[in-house]
């Protein structure tokens, strides 16, 4: 049987409604390999779709009708919180709101195993934070609803794989961030996720901190204190690694393929290396769930949405990505 995935819109005032439809509606061979339920308000799928001028019919389905679910079209689980002022590129309590709710029954119905995986939509932060939702972005919530442990963001671009230590933290914090023993656990997660991909004996580069790699302390002694000690135990301990690599040369050295994947520091040195590298094509994966979430990789573009004008080939990868490596 092929597999069903939930499909959240994201924030009904960004662009997330508009990719689902065009997804849905100009790549149909993606349901020659999976079924897909949208997890969303059917009120803000019509209403761009009018906007969009995209001719449409959305059939509201109930969750007693997945397993039957087959064929291309849009059938979506209604999903309405709470009314709220809808308008397209703005910052509202209500597009917080909604979006949770989107994610919380996605995350319910994989939870359950009625779904094997979520493919989300973009969101925003500020409006989480408007509408009073207790999470700061998608990986938190997919981490305390499910009651997981230790979870990571893998980027997937081309062949190029990019983990990350640090996620959501100011610049300023993220030397302090560095632990020697945390490093070393997060790069056996490294591995333990690229083996449930289908990576077996990887080989994983770690990024420098400082330039040149800190130039034996000239300029920064991170490498020296942490990240080389981390990276010489995790060798010890039985795993394939090598680093600290100059961040500038890394990536690159990642893309040839001489490296399955990149341990990146802080977030805007893998993100910055990956979007440049195929802006639209760069999948966000969650790993360390009880089942796989994809994601687009941009966010929720307001200053583009109800236009017409947004790309939806982030989330067409992000559909394919949970084809291909969902459990």
């Amino acid at each position: 049987m092929k597999p069903i995935f939930a499909l959240t819109i994201g924030d009904p005032c960004g662009v997330g409604p508009e990719i689902t439809l065009k997804a849905l509606k100009n790549h149909s061979e993606i349901f020659e390999q999976c079924n897909l339920i949208i997890c969303g308000s059917i009120e803000f799928l019509q209403k761009t779709a009018d906007k969009i001028k995209m001719d449409i019919e959305i059939h509201k389905i109930e969750e007693s009708e997945l397993e039957q679910l087959s064929g291309s079209g849009f059938r979506c689980l209604d999903i309405n919180p709470a009314p709220f002022e809808h308008e397209y590129g703005k910052i509202t309590a209500g597009g917080g709101k909604h979006s949770f709710a989107y994610i919380e029954k996605a995350i319910e119905l994989a939870k359950n195993k009625k779904v094997n995986g979520v493919v989300t939509a973009p969101i925003n932060k500020e409006s989480l934070k408007a509408g009073s939702v207790p999470f700061l972005d998608h990986t938190e919530m997919f981490t305390k609803l499910t009651g997981s442990n230790r979870t990571m963001t893998l980027f997937v671009t081309g062949n190029m794989r990019v983990f990350f230590y640090s996620r959501h933290i100011p610049f300023a914090d993220i030397s302090s961030a560095l632990d020697q023993q945390e490093l070393v656990k997060t790069l056996h997660d490294c591995e333990r996720h690229l083996k449930q991909i289908g990576l077996k004996n990887s080989k994983v580069a770690v990024a420098a901190l400082n330039p040149h790699g800190g130039e034996s302390g000239l300029f920064g002694r991170e490498e020296m204190e942490i990240i080389d000690p981390a990276v010489k135990q995790a060798a010890r301990e039985g795993l394939n690694v090598v680093g600290p690599i100059p961040a500038d040369s890394v990536f690159h050295l990642a893309k040839e393929g001489h490296y399955d994947a990149v341990l990146s520091l802080y977030h805007d040195q893998g993100h910055i290396a990956a979007k440049t590298y195929d802006f639209e094509r760069t999948v966000s994966l969650t790993m360390g769930l009880p089942f796989l979430r994809t994601s687009v990789d941009h966010g929720t573009a307001f200053d583009i949405a109800g236009k017409g004008i947004a790309s939806e080939i982030s989330l067409v990868e992000a559909i394919k990505a949970a084809i291909r490596h969902h459990w």
